[in-house]
Order: structure tokens, then C-alpha cells, then sequence
């Protein structure tokens, strides 16, 4: 079978067919799952089988289906509120809640970690089924010892007794598996586990995974980052448009990243960096002087002697491992919501300026999109059209009172111009995907009209087709004359799209280099200088 050559219509029913490692025993068999919300039919006639022992990765687009396909499963979404079957180790399961799917032997790990912060490693990993003494009792040296076991088992080192909110993320994400196997669990399911996870962290529970398959739990993967599933994955399973396209052999060489792209959004994708040409010379609107930040709480320097600046129309790349202080620097510079105490010069336009809120940003030209959507960037609560007017709400009220004509005008020239893919700008934003999500957080910041756009991680976990969306539209926007702080984990993301690179490592810019010169190695050297 010659996956290239396979034809894919942009639209309409996708033949859906499968490899020959979907043809050995299945632990699980998703089929006809049709699930609908009020305006929205999520999945359609969905088609998922995951062969026993093996890692199976599930990929697509931002509200291709993945979440919502592994909520039915799970019980999320109970029996009867969707259509067709279950069958797990052949037998039909009509789940009606969590718990239902938990005793079967099914764990779901989602991307917001469902630990307790405040609660100790061993009281976390047995919670909701603790150990009891004749039934009563929490028999809490026995918790202990079965704790340390399970730690054991995910290679995590650390005293049972720790509490959670003392670990990394990626300790905690090892403490949920522990969770899940003190379940005695057949399927885990991973929701995009790598996010927040670096490079050393996601290498460590890709080997754990491994390690599970040798040990006959199978293993769902959602995951967005496609070398990722190319190095880990037995099979793939493409959603689109919440249909099957394909699932795909990986052992038999089927997978690649340009086959998975053109399955995935339905035509094929050359360069996902849009082409342009790189400023080299012009206006300086922003320049960063021995710029210092000290932080009360922890009581040293997060921020020391940063030298920068930023010219009109272009886009400039920090690069830096995490924790290497890039978001502190765009806070620092964005109105220091976190009250660092600050040394430095900043100049604007020419203008010198020290702000002190965001507003004062914002009044300035400069305005910032965070790398936490969810958390800090959006009120998912609300609809579209409150959150992309929400920054700039004086432009559509009259005498303070805000002109709703002139606010659904304003969302639906955004939602027009950005590609929201939502039925109407009254949409609740929690209802989007990720990449929607992000395309509202970016718009809220354009209606304010800005010279500077700092952008904190603009494409963290969203789909290869809403990144290139995103590349196409920061394009637009440096080309119009907006000049762009790009802050990027992904090295790839920031020699694609970069015009100069500063290089972040310990509060300090590290070094600085035209896009010509930068490599992955020169960064990463850098990166790791200090």
C-alpha cells in the first residue's frame, strides 16, 4: 500500500481503512461512534480499534474528535448520550460514568493533571480506592509500601511522603501512571502528555511507555508533536472533521510526517513556515536596555543586564530552555503583573517607558498573548465576542455602556479574518478546540491595535494545521508593519519563522544571531551555556 499516492477528498465521508496490525487480536473496538452537541456533530460514524500490546496513537486536527472520541470511551460522555458500541477484551461496555471504565481497567490521563496538590504522592496514587483494614481503615503503612512499588514501577524516585505540588510536571505526570497501574489498568490513555514536558522528561515516559507495551498494558497516545508519534508509535489512527481517515502501520514504514500532515488536514502542506523575506535594516520601535528584574518572592535576580531591541516588521525569537526567564522578561516588559522590581531601560517608539500595568502597555502600542490560553489568556466561561473585544472595550462603548452590534461586528471581522472555526461568535470559547482557542486569544490582542505583539509559546499544543494557520497570519501581520517577540520552546518553530534569534539561558541573553547563522546545535549550546 502506498500511502502517498492514497487519494484524500477535502470534504465529505473519508474512506476509512486499516493496517494488518489492527487485523491481530483487538482490546479495543470502537464502532459507529456518532456524538453530537447542540449545533455540532463532533464525531460522525467513528471507527477506533487498538490491537492488544501495543502503543497506539491517535492524531488531528484541533476538533478533529481525539478528546471527545477517548471521552465516550472513558465514560465522560455516558451510554446513551451517543450512538454505536464498545467492545473491550470482546465484550460490549455501556459505561456510565468514570468509575465504570476505571473497573474495566481503562486509566485516562488528560493533559490538566487530576492530582491533588496538597496531598502526599502515596495519598494521591490511592485515592478513590484506598487501602483498608477489614474494610474500615485506611491501612496507611500498607499505602505507603504498595506507593513505593508503584513508583518503582515508573522509575520515579522520590519519597511516597512528598507532596505533589513539590514536583515538576513531569514527576507529577509519572505519579499519575502510578495512579493508573495501582488500578490494575489494561488501556491507558495519554491526552497529549508531552505539553508541558521537556525534552529529557518526555524521552523518560516514552521509555516507561515502552516498558508498559513489554508488559501487556496497552497504550493510547493523543499527541500533537508528529516526530513524537513517529519515534513511539506502533500504529496511527488520523481523525478529521470527527470522521476516520485512516489508521496506519508504523512497524511497515507507513508513517511519515508529510503523510501524516496530508491525512490530517486534507491536502498536502511543502513548508509549514510561510516564505517571506527577512528584515535586515529599518525603524527601531522597541530597544531593551541592562534590563533587570528581581523577584521578592525567591529573593534573587530572575532577569540580568538584558540587552534587545526589535525593528518595525519584523519578528525576533527567544529561544531558551524552560525556566531560562523569557515569560519573565515579557511580563517584566508587559506592565510586571508579578511586581518584580525592575531596573532598566525600555524605549517604545523612541519614547522611553516603564510600565507598571498593562493598561499602560496596551495605551503604548504593545500588547501580549500568554503562553496559558486557558488559565490566564481567555475566560472560557464567555463567547467569542466577549473575549476577543474584552481588551480594548472602550473602542465599542458609549458613554461606558458597550455596543453590542458594534462587539458581533467586531468578533465576526476577527473570526472572518482568523479562521475561527466556530458556528457563531456566541459560542462559549471553553467549546473550542485549542488552535480556535488560540486564534481568539490571538484576536483579542489585534483589536487593540498594536506596534509590538509579544507572542509567549503561539502555537503550544495545537495542530500542525492551525500552526501553519497561525505562521500565515503572524506573516500577514509583520508584512502589514507589526513587529513580533516571538517566545518558542520548539527550535524548529523558531528558525522557521524568525527574522534574529536572542538565545535566554539564566536570566541573561546568552547570545544573539541572524536567522542565517542559527542552528539547533548553536542554540542549544547556548542554552545550556550557564
Amino acid at each position: 500500500m502506498d500511502s502517498d499516492k492514497q487519494d484524500i477528498s477535502s470534504s465529505g465521508s473519508y474512506p476509512y481503512r486499516h493496517n494488518d496490525a489492527a487485523e491481530s487480536t483487538p482490546v479495543l473496538e470502537m464502532k459507529n461512534i456518532t456524538k453530537e452537541f447542540p449545533g455540532v456533530k463532533a464525531l460522525s460514524n467513528v471507527t477506533f480499534r487498538v490491537a492488544e500490546g501495543e502503543i497506539h496513537c491517535l492524531v488531528g486536527e484541533n476538533g478533529a474528535g481525539k478528546s471527545t472520541l477517548m471521552k465516550v470511551l472513558s465514560g465522560v460522555y455516558p451510554y446513551g448520550s451517543y450512538t454505536g458500541s464498545i467492545l473491550f477484551n470482546g465484550d460490549e461496555q455501556k459505561f456510565s460514568g468514570i468509575h465504570d471504565s476505571e473497573k474495566a481497567g481503562i486509566a485516562v490521563i488528560y493533559q490538566e493533571l487530576a492530582l491533588v496538590p496538597e496531598m502526599t504522592v502515596y495519598e494521591n496514587i490511592f485515592l478513590g480506592h484506598e487501602i483498608r483494614k477489614n474494610g474500615l481503615v485506611v491501612d496507611w503503612n500498607e499505602t505507603i509500601k504498595q506507593a513505593g512499588e508503584m513508583l518503582q514501577k515508573v522509575r520515579l524516585d522520590v519519597n511516597p511522603a512528598t507532596k505533589v505540588k513539590d514536583l515538576g510536571v513531569g514527576k507529577q505526570q509519572l505519579v499519575e501512571i502510578a495512579k493508573a497501574l495501582s488500578r490494575e489498568v489494561k488501556l491507558l490513555i495519554l491526552d497529549e502528555p508531552t505539553a508541558a514536558l521537556n525534552e529529557d522528561d518526555s524521552e523518560n515516559l516514552f521509555n516507561l511507555l515502552r516498558d508498559l507495551r513489554s508488559n501487556g498494558v496497552t497504550c493510547v497516545l493523543i499527541s500533537h508533536k508528529l516526530k513524537e508519534v513517529i519515534g513511539i508509535a506502533d500504529s496511527v489512527t488520523v481523525l478529521r472533521d470527527g470522521q476516520t481517515v485512516c489508521t496506519l502501520n508504523a512497524r511497515k514504514g507507513e508513517v511519515s510526517e508529510n503523510v501524516l500532515i496530508k491525512h490530517m488536514v486534507g491536502r498536502e502542506i511543502d513548508n509549514i513556515y510561510p516564505r517571506r523575506e527577512h528584515v535586515r535594516s529599518g525603524e527601531i520601535v522597541m530597544e531593551v536596555r541592562n534590563w533587570n528584574a528581581y523577584n521578592p518572592t525567591i529573593g534573587r535576580n530572575i532577569l540580568k543586564d538584558i540587552n534587545f531591541s526589535l525593528k518595525k516588521g519584523e519578528i525576533v525569537g527567544f529561544a531558551g530552555l524552560m525556566g531560562s526567564g523569557r515569560t519573565e522578561l515579557a511580563l517584566s516588559l508587559f506592565g510586571n503583573p508579578d511586581g518584580f522590581r525592575i531596573g532598566g531601560e525600555m524605549f517604545v517608539k523612541g519614547k522611553q517607558k516603564r510600565f507598571t500595568h498593562p493598561h499602560q502597555a496596551i495605551n503604548s502600542g504593545v500588547a501580549y498573548v500568554t503562553e496559558d490560553r486557558k488559565g490566564d489568556g481567555l475566560i472560557l466561561i464567555q463567547d467569542v465576542k466577549e473575549n476577543i473585544t474584552l481588551a480594548n472595550l472602550q473602542k465599542i462603548a458609549n458613554r461606558g455602556v458597550v455596543d453590542k452590534n458594534a462587539e458581533v461586528k467586531v468578533a465576526n471581522e476577527y473570526k472572518s479574518s482568523l479562521n475561527i472555526k466556530t458556528p457563531t461568535v456566541e459560542q462559549k470559547v471553553g467549546n473550542l478546540s485549542g488552535g480556535n482557542q488560540q486564534k481568539v486569544s490571538l484576536g483579542k490582542w489585534l483589536f487593540v491595535q498594536p506596534d509590538v505583539l509579544i507572542l509567549d509559546e503561539p502555537t503550544r499544543g495545537i495542530d500542525v494545521g492551525a500552526k501553519y494557520e497561525i505562521y500565515t497570519i503572524m506573516s500577514r501581520l509583520v508584512q502589514q508593519g507589526m513587529s513580533i517577540i516571538m517566545i518558542s520552546s520548539e527550535l524548529p518553530e523558531v528558525l522557521g519563522m524568525s527574522d534574529r534569534v536572542y538565545i535566554v539561558s539564566g536570566g541573561q541573553i546568552a547570545g544573539e544571531m541572524p536567522i542565517e547563522e542559527a542552528t539547533q546545535e548553536k542554540i542549544m549550546q547556548l542554552a545550556t551555556n550557564y
